[in-house]
């Protein structure tokens, strides 16, 4: 399976280029030896990051026979005599010269070195703020609309811990997503997310800007974050629910406190301690992660930071004005009309537009 014919240069990125395209040939030999499909764990691995580099040589090559095209219809303009064949090749020129430039485009993008997080799965985690029930009637439509998404990519989703409103809001709601690439879909929706609309009590119709923020976590595993259990203390108490009530009548809620962090978490939605104090480490675990990697990312130069924002959760990130059914991405200058849709779990072309934004950064970063 070689690369060689129609491979493209990129001047930018060469040197990565070349390197991916040996990779690809290496893979390609690997995985047609019946000792690797033997180790199913390794071929597993192997036959991923085959996929993965086969998406760069495959882009190589399009770029490849694209360019060989363009050369084509230009010797064409120049030595052919036929009017009408000189004007056909003008217009397959145009044509060819805006097809090159977009399969160059998304070579670049596929030549960055991709963040290991991506593939994590995430915690994720939405507060009212500013607005009282109508912030938290919004925190309930936010989670449905990420519910709703995860449902369209087959993603696992499991609810860790919630505090619900007699009105059916959340003042929080945090959760589990699970599946291939989330983290890589949805680490841009860290940050505070502000609502403008008529609450359904509003009675002189007046619009009512709330608030809601949004906390995004990769999640980590046991050998990622190491949590000593001298460093905890781990509190129990009765549940309770909507307006002060108590959902059950034993100490099944918990709140473990890692000490040296300050870092606190409560989980309640269970009916066993064990399965609430198990949830709990996780997000613990998840905090404790990103707390980590955020001091890390304030070490590294300002002209490493995407565009899209640096995941802050007192950003303000984004609008959502259902009067005019518009949503605005203050961060890339995006805005769609269509928020009913995107409230039902229509956000692809809104996710697809922040890591284009993220990535076309790194680009001009790497550029530097």
């Amino acid at each position: 399976m070689s690369t060689q014919p129609g491979q493209a240069k990129i001047p930018l990125m060469n040197e990565r280029l070349d390197s991916m395209l040996r990779r690809y040939d290496e893979l390609a030999r690997l995985i047609e030896d019946p000792e690797l499909v033997r180790d199913q764990h390794k071929y597993r691995d192997t036959m991923k990051e085959y996929s993965q580099v086969g998406a760069v040589a495959e882009a190589s090559r399009e770029v490849g026979v694209l360019t060989e095209q363009l050369e084509g219809a230009r010797a064409m303009i120049q030595d052919e005599k036929d009017p009408d064949l000189k004007e056909l090749a003008r217009e397959e020129l145009k044509d060819l010269e805006t097809r090159l430039k977009d399969a160059g485009g998304r070579l670049k993008l596929l030549l960055i070195p991709r963040d290991p997080l991506d593939e994590k799965n995430i915690i994720m985690e939405i507060r009212a703020g500013t607005g009282g029930d109508e912030a938290a009637l919004f925190a309930a439509d936010l989670y449905r609309m990420y519910a709703r998404f995860a449902e369209t990519r087959n993603w696992k989703f499991e609810i860790m811990n919630s505090n619900e409103t007699e009105l059916g809001g959340f003042k929080e709601i945090v959760f589990s997503i699970s599946g291939s690439n989330v983290y890589e879909n949805l680490r841009y929706e860290s940050g505070v997310h502000r609502v403008q609309r008529i609450p359904a009590t509003e009675a002189s119709g007046r619009i009512h800007t709330s608030a809601v923020t949004v906390a995004v976590l990769p999640e980590a595993d046991e050998t990622e974050v190491q949590i000593r259990q001298e460093d905890l203390r781990i509190d129990v108490m009765r549940a309770g629910g909507p307006g002060g009530q108590c959902v059950n009548t034993t100490d099944s809620a918990v709140r473990i406190t890692h000490i040296p962090s300050g870092l606190s978490v409560h989980c309640q939605d269970e009916k066993s301690q064990i399965k609430n104090k198990a949830k709990g480490m996780r997000i613990l675990r998840a905090r404790i992660y990103e707390m980590e990697a955020a001091k890390a990312a304030s070490e590294r130069a300002e002209a490493r930071k995407s565009q899209v924002g640096s995941g802050d959760r007192s950003e303000r990130i984004r609008t959502y004005n259902f009067p005019q059914n518009r949503l605005t991405d203050h961060r890339i200058n995006l805005t769609l009309y269509k928020l009913d849709l995107i409230m039902q779990g229509d956000t692809a072309e809104l996710f697809d537009a922040l890591k284009l934004s993220a990535r076309e950064e790194l680009l001009r970063s790497s550029a530097g």
